[in-house]
């Protein structure tokens, strides 16, 4: 019998949760509800769940609050935040909280069930076949089965987007990679000229991978894009 994935919701409009809820139960979804941002984190953070949808405007915790902490405790667990606001600067304060996909409200049913898909089979990947987990640029080295990064042998702590990032670099290292590229393949977002998100999460990487050592590997090419390479 086939392991039903874990699914919790937080939303405080009990019309809206029961309709969601029955839905995700006849798409063969284990789903627990909470609704409040203060219960719905603590169940976040205590329970066992394979991805997490979350309303924004939340009782007690706002629902960029709830994201936030949950990336603390539980950096690679699957946000998808779902909400009435629809302003570029609401998506872009969600995925900069940590969220990993971000759906408005209204929206058609199987557009949920195709990004809650998504998100399960990014986070499930199964490891690859001989060494192939392992991707490395200098002395810069990722894990992609134990989620672990090193530099030098050193430890480097990196936050679920984070990992993302870099593992899509180090994946087409020595590609010149345009800021659509990577919007569309780590964000899934239809790249807009007012957002600044890859810039943000660039210079995060930089500050974690490259600050502390002399040999860069992140670089920018003017124009194009950023390219993960050996410093000549």
């Amino acid at each position: 019998m086939e392991l039903k994935s874990k699914i919790l919701l937080i939303e405080d409009d009990n019309r809206i949760s029961e309709t969601i809820v029955r839905g995700l139960v006849k798409n063969n979804f284990d789903v627990r509800a909470a609704f409040d941002g203060l219960i719905g984190l603590r169940m976040a953070i205590s329970g066992n769940y394979d991805l997490i949808i979350l309303d924004i405007n939340l009782p007690l915790i706002n629902g960029f609050e709830v994201c936030r902490n949950i990336r603390e405790k539980k950096p690679f667990l699957p946000v998808l935040m779902l909400t009435a606001f629809g302003e570029i600067e609401d998506k872009i304060e969600g995925l900069e909280k940590g969220a990993d996909d971000y759906l408005v409200k209204p929206f058609d049913f199987r557009e949920l069930i195709a990004r809650i898909n998504a998100l399960l089979r990014r986070a499930g990947q199964e490891p690859n076949k001989e060494g192939a987990n392992i991707l490395k640029v200098s002395d810069l080295e990722m894990n992609i089965d134990t989620k672990d990064v090193r530099r030098n042998g050193n430890h480097i702590d990196l936050t679920a987007k984070e990992f993302m990032l870099l593992e899509f670099l180090l994946k087409n290292k020595g590609k010149v990679l345009s800021k659509m590229d990577i919007a569309e393949k780590v964000w899934d977002l239809n790249f807009d000229t007012g957002t600044n998100i890859v810039e943000v999460y660039i210079n995060y990487l930089r500050k974690k991978i490259d600050r502390d050592f002399e040999q860069k590997l992140i670089h920018t090419k003017t124009g194009l894009g950023y390219v993960l390479k050996d410093e000549v």
